[in-house]
């Protein structure tokens, strides 16, 4: 087992001052560390569809999808998905924004593990189950590389399994 939590950097003030940043490029780039955090983000549950949420949660999830066997979902920031979309806004730890995901990305009765990288202050997660919900699809687990714990993102994530590699 390779200790991928040390490749993964702090960045201070990014992308604005006061905000840590915390840099997983270190860990992609290593094999092992990148297989082993695949490896467990999906472990032990059963889904039909990853979603990988822009940006960094898409380098995660699709290789999730793919090693399980189910069909990746991304979820963009507004006006980058070409068809219908569902759209949800929330706030985050540095600002606000609107995400999407394709009216028929899901069918009724889907199970959906959402994937991210970085649990913050929850408001991009809970607009991503929002999304999910709405399509009538079931939302098993939100999975994450890392939680910031002192930001309290899982209480706005109430009644779901979340699951995180890395609490720091």
């Amino acid at each position: 087992m390779t200790d991928w939590t040390a490749l993964i950097r702090d960045v201070p003030d990014y992308p604005k001052p006061g905000i840590l940043f915390k840099d997983i490029t270190p860990l992609l780039a290593d094999h092992a560390a990148f297989t082993q955090v695949v490896d467990e983000l999906g472990d032990g549950l059963a889904f039909d569809k990853v979603v990988g949420i822009e940006a960094r949660g898409f380098i995660l999830a699709a290789p999730v999808a793919y090693r399980s066997g189910a069909g990746f979902v991304p979820v963009r920031k507004k006006g980058k998905l070409p068809a219908d979309t569902y759209e949800a806004s929330y706030d985050l730890e540095y600002g606000s924004a609107t995400i999407e995901v394709h009216a028929d990305a899901f069918d009724p009765g889907d199970r959906v593990l959402i994937v991210d990288d970085v649990l913050a202050t929850g408001g991009t997660a809970r607009a991503a189950v929002e999304l999910v919900r709405r399509t009538g699809a079931e939302v098993v687990a939100v999975s994450f590389l890392m939680e910031l714990s002192f930001l309290s993102g899982r209480d706005r994530l109430p009644g779901l399994d979340v699951r995180t590699l890395l609490a720091v």
